[in-house]
């Protein structure tokens, strides 16, 4: 019988989040990412939704491994579930593994096998090759895969943006993307997040501008808000903040811990005289204080929504504050966002979000640079994948643009499998 490799999305092509996709071929298999999901808002009860891994438990003795793309919650948050039911090794960069060991240590699974690789390496699992290939995205330590199975090369590019100017300074591995298309890829599963979003996707850097301009101005204490595992915007905040001669104080517990685990691997860099603790906050002239937290999205336990309901024993919004909310509304949250918003302004505070100032950039490839991949990697098919139904189709549309055949390009649905054999490919 012919052998077929099958390419499933267990999660992550109907929605933003749940990022899991399955790679088989015989009787082996491999796991992309391990994500879960926030709820919606009619969710009422749920805490954060899981990808359905009934599958995976009937076919675990093929599995040989899961990797993983990047360190955000959406691709590695459904790991210590896995992990309860399936006992395989996990290969990450150094800072998403950082980040997964801590999830897994509040799951009590400390004894999983987590192996750290670097962009370039390349680690085999039964029949498939897997390179590890720099991008650049939100998060530091990001990679694509380059996948060898027996009928060809897969890439799959996890979350990217092409930005050229990166905080850290590592640019995206083009040059291996650019290999793949030369030498022939089979299929290319790429992110669709801003697959409607025109143009290219502002640099990472355009942050450090925004803050400068707001720092230059304000009089009394800022406080930013940002997602704890984005190491970059962390660090633009500390370098803007020492240039205007502020002291940074972390405030919540997964910022703090991400924030020295990036420092202890070498992805942050803080002088030691501007990282003060929250106790320091009293000894110190508002003018001097940068306060980096939680709550960007209305989590409605989080530090910021603490402070701006009165209920943080520690830090009081008022007067002279300017409160930066470094982050994207997730669709969704919008009105606890402005609830929040509401809040701080009723106490006196200067509120600036992403509407009024460019206090945020997307770490998603817009239009321009999603035609570049497909153009870079060339591939015979396409798989649309990190987005919700319409953005699958925008990006298809993209691909056909390109000059994809129509019939070579596949928008599956979570659980739906894409087989390919030598002979072509069919859901």
């Amino acid at each position: 019988m012919e052998k077929t490799l099958s390419i499933i999305p267990l999660g992550g092509v109907e929605e933003i989040g749940l990022n899991m996709t399955v790679m088989e071929y015989g009787n082996d298999l491999i796991i992309v990412d391990a994500g879960l999901m926030f709820p919606e808002e009619d969710m009422l009860g749920v805490d954060f939704v899981i990808p359905d891994f009934s599958y995976l438990i009937e076919n675990k003795d093929k599995i040989k491994g899961v990797v993983l793309t990047h360190g955000h919650e959406d691709h590695t948050g459904a790991l210590p579930f896995l992990l309860k039911e399936i006992d395989v090794p996990i290969y990450g960069t150094p800072l998403t593994l950082g980040l997964v060991k801590e999830k897994l240590k509040e799951h009590s699974l400390e004894s999983a096998k987590l192996i750290p690789v670097k962009p370039r390496d390349v680690v085999n699992l039964g029949v498939f090759s897997v390179e590890f290939v720099r991008v650049t995205h939100s998060i530091v330590d990001g990679v694509g895969l380059g996948i060898d199975t027996p009928l060809g090369k897969v890439v799959h590019t996890g979350d990217f943006k092409l930005d050229p100017t990166p905080v850290d300074g590592q640019l995206m591995d083009f040059h291996k993307f650019s290999e793949y298309g030369e030498k022939g890829t089979l299929v290319l599963l790429s992110d669709s997040t801003n697959a409607e979003k025109g143009g290219f996707t502002f640099s990472e850097k355009e942050v450090s501008r925004a803050f400068e301009d707001i720092f230059s101005k304000a009089q009394g204490r800022i406080i930013i808000a940002t997602f704890a595992s984005n190491i970059h915007r962390i660090q633009q905040a500390i370098d803007v903040a020492v240039k205007f001669g502020r002291k940074v104080i972390l405030c919540g517990r997964s910022i703090v811990s991400n924030a020295q685990i990036a420092l202890d691997l070498g992805y942050l860099q803080i002088p030691r005289e501007t990282w003060l603790r929250l106790e320091d906050l009293k000894k110190l002239e508002d003018r001097e204080v940068v306060i980096i937290t939680t709550g960007s999205q209305g989590e409605p336990m989080s530090v910021l929504s603490r402070i701006a309901t009165d209920e943080h024993k520690n830090i009081k919004a008022k007067h002279g504050d300017t409160v930066i909310l470094s982050a994207k509304m997730i669709p969704g949250n919008e009105r606890s966002i402005g609830r929040i918003i509401n809040h701080l302004f009723k106490r006196g505070a200067n509120v600036i979000y992403e509407k009024v100032s460019e206090v945020h950039v997307s770490g998603h490839a817009s239009k321009e640079e999603l035609k570049l991949m497909l153009n870079l990697v060339k591939p015979k098919y396409f798989i649309p994948i990190h987005g919700e139904y319409r953005h699958l189709i925008y990006h298809s549309r993209l691909a056909e643009k390109v000059g994809i055949p129509k019939e070579n390009i596949f928008v599956l649905e979570n659980g739906e499998a894409l087989e390919i054999s030598e002979n072509g490919a069919g859901k």
